[in-house]
């Protein structure tokens, strides 16, 4: 049974509405406050004393300090009394989409290239402004689960969350101790060498392979997580393109380059990251234009069409991709998109239906090609 439970009042402003997920540490509802809206509340589970709970809401405060839009905003940070005790929390942003976790079950095998490269860019925005602070920041734990994919009015926000176990690095070395989740922890953090941006960065990296061949990298065939060993390191890497044919050779390159056995060889912060990646979108857009002007000529050139020297086309969308989108979509989804729709139509209700159509919309490929843009008008107040 969680701490808290539907309806118990955290206080005067701010009551539970239902739960969002639990971990080992802690557990995380969906609240309402009376004049901001939803919420969501990340409760301590495991606080003995008020200097445990001081230190837990060590997270609050560092969030606090950070301000960019592809990291979750924090709003406020106390303690409540449960029925096992006292106990920290603060509240962030509510992202109704929920994690890379659901979007990534959504798509069943592999991401969309496109989609993945623009979640990477945004989670590297975002890592790159702890990145940049004096001594650096780093996250420590940046998996699927602390991802989290919602919308506004410029199309998709990639938000990342849960800096729990994130500290200010030591001034001299840039080194933090080692934490996180052990699939996506770099090999370094593994054997006790400590944890930079690096780290972070090749974190980041496992994400994009898992979602582009939908399996974790260095990884053979069969084994569980739990016998993840350092002669895993031992192995070549195949290039995401090995398993995935819509994959670039600029994105290959990317992500290949976050995923160095030596922190040394990869980008040695998500700044660096982030810059590649925008790169080659700009790349991309450019070939994709020349593409564009040379079929209008009708000379049956295509120009450098290619994203690389490698020459993989980017001239109209991968037909992989669109057999994903055919696929219909889960009960659960398609009945939020019929109640986001409903609600749209009445008047006051336009946030509600956006909620609604947000997490459908993660649940279902289908859903997303077909209602992306009335999402997007809708996070703007334009009702369709």
């Amino acid at each position: 049974m969680t701490l808290l439970v539907s309806g118990d009042r955290v206080s005067d402003t701010l009551v539970i509405d239902r739960p969002l997920g639990e971990g080992a540490f802690a557990e995380v509802h969906r609240v309402r406050h009376e004049y901001l809206g939803w919420q969501a509340m990340k409760l301590f589970k495991r606080v003995a004393s008020l200097e445990e709970t001081r230190r837990m809401l060590d997270e609050a405060r560092l969030l606090s300090t950070l301000g960019h839009p592809n990291i979750v905003r924090l709003f406020d940070a106390n303690t409540v009394r449960t029925r096992e005790g006292l106990r920290g929390f603060f509240t962030m942003e509510y992202v109704a989409g929920g994690s890379l976790e659901r979007l990534a079950a959504a798509h069943k095998s592999m991401v969309p290239r496109d989609l993945v490269a623009e979640v990477m860019t945004q989670i590297a925005s975002g890592l790159a402004v702890a990145h940049a602070q004096d001594p650096p920041i780093v996250h420590r734990d940046v998996t699927l689960a602390n991802v989290l994919i919602g919308y506004d009015g410029s199309g998709m926000r990639v938000r990342v969350s849960d800096f729990g176990l994130a500290k200010r690095a030591d001034p001299f070395t840039h080194l933090a101790s080692a934490q996180g989740t052990y699939a996506f922890m770099a090999p370094e953090v593994m054997r006790n060498q400590g944890y930079s941006c690096a780290s972070d960065v090749w974190s980041v990296g496992v994400i994009a392979y898992l979602l582009l061949t939908n399996r974790f990298p260095f990884h053979g065939g069969g084994e569980e997580f739990s016998s993840f060993s350092f002669g895993r390191f031992n192995r070549s890497l195949l290039p995401p393109s090995s398993y995935n044919d819509e994959v670039d050779a600029d994105l290959d390159r990317i992500v290949l380059a976050t995923l160095e056995i030596d922190p040394q060889n990869r980008p040695a912060t998500a700044q660096f990251l982030a810059d590649a990646l925008r790169e080659r979108a700009e790349s991309m857009a450019g070939a994709a234009a020349e593409a564009a002007q040379a079929a209008r000529r009708g000379d049956g050139a295509t120009g450098p069409n290619s994203v690389g020297a490698e020459g993989t086309s980017s001239a109209e969308p991968p037909k992989a991709s669109t057999k994903r989108a055919n696929r219909p979509p889960t009960e659960r989804a398609r009945r939020l998109a019929e109640e986001a729709l409903a609600l749209a139509r009445s008047p006051g209700e336009l946030d509600r239906a956006a909620d609604l159509m947000e997490e459908a919309v993660n649940l279902s490929p289908y859903l997303r090609d077909l209602h992306l843009s009335k999402l997007t008008l809708w996070r703007r107040g334009v009702m369709m």
